[in-house]
């Protein structure tokens, strides 16, 4: 693993501090941060489960039943991004 920082790490030490302000711990900051990077991992995840699902042929409405949504709202938001993306074939 990089000892480099993430942008979510650095993120909050490179935000200029008003030199008349007291320094603030940015701690509150770096775990809003945090969080964010879980839920976008989280939604990602979700993604690639919900397109295994529809790869072994389940249905929209198995999915949405566990999404607990409806199955016009399951297609919806997963859709167009559980399609595999078409190759363009350049001759």
């Amino acid at each position: 693993m990089s000892n480099e920082k993430s942008d979510t790490d650095a993120w909050p030490e490179s935000i200029e501090q008003d030199p008349d302000v007291e320094a603030k711990d940015a701690s509150d900051l770096r775990r809003i941060g945090e969080a964010l990077g879980g839920v976008q991992r989280a939604d990602t995840e979700l993604v690639e489960a919900v397109a295994a699902a529809k790869a072994a042929g389940r249905s929209w409405t198995e999915i949405a039943n566990v999404l607990g949504v409806s199955r016009q709202a399951a297609r919806q938001r997963f859709d167009a991004l559980t399609k595999p993306t078409p190759t363009i074939n350049r001759r």
